[in-house]
């Protein structure tokens, strides 16, 4: 059967006082439906309605500025916002932190679990997922602010053990986005740069008894696009609005690597420069192992994939994003997300699956403050809101970790020579403090997990121990007590082992990281097939004759 194409505007207008909308979509445009969240926000600035809405979208959706989310920033429009992160849509923000709207943040992977168990009719997600976060409602409840009351999330019992119950409910209208849908109503994702959630969300509104209104840059006959690109059934489709100057990113109409229809020479990825942001990756980059299964933080940490890309160790691990995808190098700012030359494509729920049941290897993330307990907050400072994104499922979750920051945060300037750190101006703010504003990284929970956890800077190095915090390594150049201990906020634990951080990371020429690899890599071999090809060749051996 044909579905009605409309325009965005007249899509919209479906839209009721009081509904709940779901978004689909990833900051920097990717997969956003752009045209629906503007003819949104042009239709409450015309009429006044709707008003009351509830939005949900598991990822921040925007270019930290005034698109994405940021145009529905209308005081009446939205009464409650669920958002897995809010950093992408500084000006929704800005409402959550002055109580003009009800505001959560819950983690990116739950929410994309949540559409799929909304569409399946099951009471919510029950997972390990944010205790002992702020998320646990024991702590915050994933609450923004004051006018925020509702629990939405609770601590339950199964089986002997612990664990967080985030409600279902039921959504009204999903905003999803495909580049081609036959005429049917069939959406397939050949030039998309993630997938994302659709699939999911188009569920959990088609079987709350909702709608689905599918943005895409083009229409093709019915019953002609292949069955394999299909990523959103044409019966869960209501509607279609087709907006032919839709852009695969902000920043290119159509990037073909991005998409995996091309693959680019890695030696054309752009080397960092030299400068205090490569500092930190090319340590984080000392913790790779041959075949590792990697995830990148966005911002710092991404710079890994760079220096990665520069060392010439690319294939020698696999990256993943949580937006989706696997293998190639991750885009850096606000297209985080994106990747060049990926080797498969996930959607939101299975990718997040994978990673809560323990399948990352290494994941390097970034830090905007740290504590004595190996606490670590990302989401909210003072009266600036981030939001958590994939951080809490990610993070809890990998088998080793490392946070990425700078020793202090506003106007710090180093220089490096001779192999040498030096603190040519001091930044203003510490990021190692007695306590977090906001804990996002519960170093409890890891050391109760047995995780292998660092916390690397420009001039020092931490690892979080039974005992607490203790400081393993120093950069050449800088003076413990002055340039460390002194610019804290609490005494860490000292090492007695306690060295300096490889001079070649303060050299500009390459690290010789390949070399370190490549050297490990006959003698390494993930535990778990090792035991089984030693059972096999025991085996094999008993019954030669």
């Amino acid at each position: 059967m044909a579905k009605p194409i409309l325009s965005a505007d007249d899509a919209v207008a479906l839209i009721r006082d009081g509904d709940t909308v779901a978004i689909d979509g990833s900051g920097g445009g990717l997969v956003e439906p752009d045209a629906l969240i503007a003819a949104l926000s042009r239709r409450f600035e015309r009429t006044g309605h709707p008003r009351g809405l509830t939005l949900l979208h598991p990822t921040g959706i925007g270019d930290r500025a005034s698109r994405g989310t940021s145009m529905l920033a209308r005081e009446g429009l939205c009464k409650r916002v669920i958002g897995g992160h809010w950093g992408q849509a500084p000006e929704m923000a800005k409402l959550a932190s002055e109580n003009k709207i009800e505001a959560y943040n819950f983690p990116q992977g739950v929410l994309n679990q949540l559409y799929r168990e909304i569409g399946a009719g099951r009471p919510g997600v029950i997972t390990h997922v944010g205790l002992g976060t702020f998320v646990d409602p024991r702590l915050e409840g994933g609450k923004l602010n004051s006018v925020t009351t509702e629990d939405l999330v609770e601590v339950v019992t199964l089986g002997g053990r612990e664990w967080l119950f985030y409600r279902a409910f039921p959504i009204d209208v999903a905003f999803v986005r495909g580049t081609t849908a036959d005429e049917e109503g069939y959406i397939s994702h050949e030039q998309e740069a993630a997938i994302l959630g659709g699939m999911a969300c188009a569920q959990a509104a088609h079987n709350s008894g909702g709608i689905v209104l599918a943005q895409v840059k083009r229409l093709a006959v019915a019953g002609t696009l292949s069955a394999q690109s299909v990523r959103i059934p044409g019966p869960m489709v209501d509607a279609i609005v087709i907006h032919e100057n839709q852009w695969q990113t902000y920043e290119a109409e159509d990037n073909p690597a991005f998409s995996g229809a091309v693959k680019v020479p890695l030696g054309r990825v752009k080397s960092l420069p030299f400068d205090v942001r490569k500092i930190v990756a090319r340590r984080a980059a000392m913790e790779i192992r041959p075949g590792d299964l990697m995830n990148l933080g966005v911002g710092m940490p991404d710079g890994v994939a760079a220096v990665a890309a520069e060392e010439g160790v690319s294939d020698l691990f696999t990256l993943t994003v949580e937006q989706g995808g696997y293998g190639g190098i991750p885009a850096p700012g606000i297209i985080f997300g994106a990747v060049s030359n990926p080797l498969a494509m996930l959607d939101g729920p299975g990718q997040f699956d994978f990673y809560d049941g323990g399948g990352l290897d290494l994941t390097c993330l970034g830090m905007a403050q740290a504590d004595t307990h190996g606490n670590v907050n990302v989401s909210k400072y003072g009266s600036t809101i981030m939001g958590t994104g994939g951080f809490v499922d990610i993070s809890q979750n990998a088998k080793s970790v490392v946070f990425c920051a700078t020793f202090t945060a506003g106007g710090l300037g180093v220089e490096m020579k001779d192999r040498r750190l030096h603190i040519a101006r001091e930044g203003k703010h510490k990021k190692f403090v007695t306590g977090v504003d906001q804990v996002t990284f519960s170093g409890d929970y890891a050391r109760g997990k047995g995780q292998h956890v660092l916390y690397v800077t420009e001039r020092a190095v931490f690892k979080l121990q039974p005992e607490g915090l203790v400081l393993i390594e120093i950069a050449p150049g800088v003076d413990l007590r002055r340039d460390v201990l002194d610019l804290m906020e609490f005494e860490p634990i000292v090492s007695r082992e306690l060295c300096q951080m490889e001079p070649c990371i303060f050299d500009p020429e390459p690290m010789g990281l390949k070399a370190d690899l490549e050297a490990m890599c006959s003698a390494e071999v993930r535990p778990a097939l090792a035991e089984r090809m030693a059972v096999e060749i025991e085996g094999v051996e008993s019954h030669a004759i």
